[in-house]
């Protein structure tokens, strides 16, 4: 019953943490843990593949930010490397056990350092020891209970449909909290045109329309904006030019609206954006210069 009653705390802790913080969580959080009696228990550790030692199965698996992001993407589920190249690693025969017990886990998915999305409940579907990859279906916290993890029942009929769907749109959230915090990252957490370094009101911006929402989130079809900036950007208020300037729409220019106006985006005009040190991190000119002629032929 530990085992059992410690997953259940640990789902219902990351939901208090995910109230607070957001859906992404920092590894200080998480290494911490939370309190179970009177200890707390960590919930990741070095190892990508972490059991406590309160527990008998592993509570969590966590991705690393620095890995080939398809990795872990399969065509329907998500996918996990074996520890290593033994599958008889301890670690390997606990996601393997998980498999036979049907009992859930967390799945943290690196963004960037020190930043992981955090995905429950997960259970560990399958096992390909030619690729040496696990296979991961994300279901429904509803229908988790304290039953099920402590006696696990036959799974009902339609839990791989549900657990699809679920899967498939925890991808595309994995997706958009990727590009947002790899661009925000990169622009030192701040606004681009303002400087403005209130994390919690930045976004990312796309330069051009994803076209692939489960492709690599690449950071040169992005620009970390204030909420003010990005909805002026999307709107065409402004644009940047393949030279890293800032235009501002002629009419714009033209109107007397306050302060807000007149150093919120008017002031903006004719000035550079703060760049990413790293050029590779940069917007692409090719990007903005078919941006920047949709806004010229807008503003005619």
């Amino acid at each position: 019953m530990t085992d059992a009653a410690i997953r259940l705390a640990a789902f219902k802790w990351l939901e208090q943490q995910v109230d607070v913080h957001g859906a992404v969580l920092s590894r200080t959080i998480l290494a911490r843990g939370f309190p179970f009696g009177d200890r707390f228990i960590p919930l990741v550790a070095p190892n990508g593949i972490f059991t406590p030692r309160e527990m008998g199965l592993p509570l969590s698996i966590t991705t690393a930010p620095e890995g080939p992001y398809s990795d872990a993407f399969g065509p329907t589920l998500l996918k996990y490397k074996y520890r290593g190249q033994d599958p008889s690693h301890h670690d390997n025969v606990g996601l393997r056990r998980l498999i036979a017990k049907r009992e859930p886990l967390i799945y943290f998915h690196g963004l960037v350092p020190g930043r992981y999305l955090a995905v429950w409940p997960v259970f560990v579907v399958d096992d390909d020891p030619g690729s040496k990859t696990f296979s991961v279906a994300v279901d429904d916290s509803n229908v988790i209970t304290a039953a099920m993890i402590d006696v696990p029942t036959a799974e009902d009929s339609g839990a791989e449909i549900r657990r699809g769907y679920i899967t498939a749109t925890v991808r595309r959230r994995i997706h958009q909290a990727a590009f947002r915090e790899r661009v925000i990252d990169a622009y030192r957490q701040q606004c681009a045109l303002c400087r403005l370094k209130h994390e919690e009101l930045l976004d990312a911006a796309h330069i051009v329309p994803d076209s692939d929402p489960e492709g690599e989130p690449l950071v040169k079809n992005g620009v970390s904006l204030c909420k003010l900036h990005h909805a002026a950007f999307d709107r065409f208020f402004l644009s940047i030019r393949p030279d890293f300037v800032i235009e501002v729409r002629k009419d714009v220019l033209a109107e007397s609206d306050g302060p807000m106006l007149k150093h919120g985006l008017q002031g903006m005009h004719g000035e550079k954006i703060i760049l990413p040190r790293s050029v590779g991190l940069r917007p692409d000119p090719e990007l903005l210069a078919v941006r920047h002629q949709r806004f010229l032929q807008l503003a005619e």
